[in-house]
């Protein structure tokens, strides 16, 4: 594509930019303001742009009891959180290396989170809140290792395998997802899997395997293969070649693909709602604010809605960067 010179043109192109962000981004800001009210500001019949706003809709979905020093323990948390994002934003710019400060951030986040509940009276939400992390990770760990293993080796092997094997997965990612629901149930109940984690984990990495194995692969096969080859005349076997060379090459295509399965098991709800009773993830734990039965649920909803996408989001503008890279080397061939 030609970069657009003439200054009119870029200015209606640069004018729609930012009417189709401000329309993008008005449904989220709404919620936000609607978690902030109490329930005659929420409910009025004209919309109320300027109020007194209010926490309490976040209290009473995350505690079940504010403590007496509440607003410095939710001071604290926030401090910690905002100094783990600024660690993470500006890595490059510290003079340590860059992977002590994610592996520091990673076990300060994780820490962060088992602390809580011990200072705090927490409320259910914050378990399926845990049990999102935990199921998200999981799910991106095993799918990204997986995939790049497959991925690799299936841009490498041109044969008649590769081809059925590459099929086979589009043809399973094709199938809906209640079309497995049933043998999912009766294995996980032969193996007492139901309402587990694990189970969770298992099924989504399942649903999401083709989708990271076809994305990495077209990644792979953007990479010369003079590469590992040189790496191999050196002494290398392909394993070292794969993990010393290729690896590195492809980091913005991991974390593309990563983000993406991200996504897809973070915002999965059928699948966990008919496999757990108990160990719901935040798509399944607001659907009971969603129904509208209580008029109260309108602003609990919305604080809930508010909380399970302030964590995407912080995730896409610390990846961003590396998201763009990997979006552009995968549109470019060559």
């Amino acid at each position: 594509m030609e970069r657009i010179n003439n200054p009119i043109a870029r200015l209606f192109v640069y004018l729609g930019l930012t009417l189709f962000a401000v329309y993008s981004i008005i449904p989220f800001v709404w919620t936000a303001l609607q978690s902030f009210k109490n329930f005659k500001d929420a409910n009025s019949r004209t919309p109320k742009f300027i109020f007194e706003p209010t926490w309490d809709n976040y209290a009473e979905l995350w505690l079940r009891s504010i403590p007496e020093n509440g607003a410095m323990i939710s001071y604290f948390i926030i401090a910690i959180l905002l100094v783990l994002v600024c660690l993470l934003l500006f890595v490059e710019y510290i003079p340590v290396k860059s992977s002590y400060i994610y592996w520091f951030c990673a076990a300060s986040f994780a820490l962060l989170l088992w602390g809580i509940p011990q200072y705090v009276d927490v409320n259910k939400f914050y378990d399926y809140f845990i049990n999102t992390v935990i199921v998200t990770v999981g799910t991106v760990v095993i799918s990204i290792s997986v995939g790049c293993l497959a991925g690799y080796s299936l841009s490498r092997y041109t044969g008649m395998a590769a081809v059925v094997v590459l099929i086979s997965a589009l043809a399973f990612r094709a199938l809906p997802r209640l079309a497995f629901i049933l043998p999912y149930y009766w294995i996980a109940t032969a193996l007492d899997l139901l309402d587990t984690r694990l189970l969770v984990i298992i099924v989504l990495v399942a649903v999401n395997q083709p989708f990271t194995i076809w994305m990495l692969r077209s990644f792979f096969m953007d990479i010369p293969k003079d590469l590992e080859e040189s790496a191999m005349v050196d002494g290398a076997n392909r394993l070292v070649a794969f993990w010393k060379v290729i690896i590195p090459i492809m980091w913005p295509g991991i974390i593309s693909t990563a983000l993406f399965s991200l996504l897809l098991s973070y915002n999965e709800f059928l699948l966990v709602r008919l496999l757990t009773v108990n160990n719901w993830t935040l798509p399944v734990a607001m659907s009971p604010y969603l129904g509208g039965e209580d008029p109260r649920h309108l602003m609990i909803a919305a604080a809930a809605s508010v909380s399970a996408t302030v964590p995407i989001v912080v995730v896409i503008l610390l990846f961003q960067k590396h998201l763009v890279k990997g979006l552009a080397a995968g549109a470019v061939k060559g």
